[in-house]
């Protein structure tokens, strides 16, 4: 059973994720840059900038790095590169509700694999909230998507995109079990970065020339939706199963809807407001079910 400052704090880290995570498809309409690049300097920049806190951490407590505990932090920033750059794209091609809903979809990749391959056992209530979840996802997306299936490249690369989500959230819930949040956000980050650069280079992105708003808007997204927000969600997944963080995050595309209005002045229909509605009793009903689990041992 979760201790209650546990259930407290990761709560609080939620809503953190959530919020910061919300932001990051207005940073990338902000940017004048192409989307893997505000991608690969968000990532670049937090990387740098938790290098010495990280090293400080590591040395002042004398943490061993073998190859067995840095296999899954080099996986997860695999898998958080070519999310980034699939779900980049996309914010650019469609609406940033839209992208962000689809890059959201992970739920059903993390339950399927939580379930097939983690062997976790995953309630009827579970079942149903997702649905819920799922349900109001895709009234977010709107009834024009529903009536025709036909997805532009724009919904398909963000459906891509949850898919390198879901491998990114299953790869830290392990490797979350041999690190602390500091090194192990340090060490994907890094990893990511890394990727991002060598996808920026082999499509022909130029990496220079932009204007000093965009620099800001790279610095502004690195802090806060980067550091902030993967921080948090780092630290989540620590006391946390994915199966219940993942559906939990879908609240991330209805922040980003909302954020939307204001800044990118895009406005939500009625049947969107509804799927938000949906979303949030789904992920009431995965945290109902989650705590039943924990009270009875399971």
């Amino acid at each position: 059973m979760m201790k209650p400052n546990h259930k407290i704090l990761s709560s609080l880290a939620l809503g953190i994720v959530i919020v910061s995570l919300g932001f990051s498809a207005i940073f990338i309409r902000w940017a004048d840059a192409p989307g893997p690049v505000t991608s690969f300097y968000r990532l670049g920049f937090a990387a740098v900038i938790l290098t010495p806190f990280a090293l400080v951490r590591i040395q002042r407590n004398r943490i061993q790095l073998p190859w067995q505990g840095l296999v899954f932090p080099l996986i997860s920033g695999l898998f958080s590169a070519l999310d980034f750059a699939t779900y980049s794209v996309a914010v650019n091609l469609t609406t940033a509700g839209t992208a962000t809903l689809l890059g959201n979809a992970s739920p059903l990749w993390v339950a399927f694999f939580a379930l097939v391959v983690f062997r976790e056992k995953l309630t009827g209530r579970f079942w149903l909230g997702l649905g819920l979840t799922l349900a109001g996802a895709m009234l977010v997306v709107g009834i024009d998507t529903l009536l025709h299936p036909v997805y532009g490249m724009g919904d398909m690369l963000a459906l891509l995109s949850s898919v390198f989500y879901a491998g990114y959230y299953l790869s830290t819930q392990r490797g979350r079990q041999r690190l602390d949040p500091l090194t192990y956000v340090w060490l994907t980050t890094s990893v990511a970065a890394l990727g991002l650069l060598v996808i920026n280079l082999v499509f022909g992105n130029p990496l220079t020339g932009y204007s000093t708003q965009t620099w800001l808007v790279f610095l502004a997204a690195a802090l806060f939706s980067q550091i902030c927000g993967y921080m948090a969600l780092t630290y989540v997944l620590g006391h946390l199963p994915a199966s219940v963080v993942s559906p939990t995050l879908l609240g991330q595309p209805v922040m980003t809807t909302l954020l939307a209005i204001p800044f990118l002045h895009e406005i939500p229909a009625l049947w969107q407001v509804f799927g938000g509605l949906l979303v949030l009793a789904g992920v009431f009903l995965v945290h109902q079910a989650h705590h039943q689990a924990s009270e009875g041992g399971g």
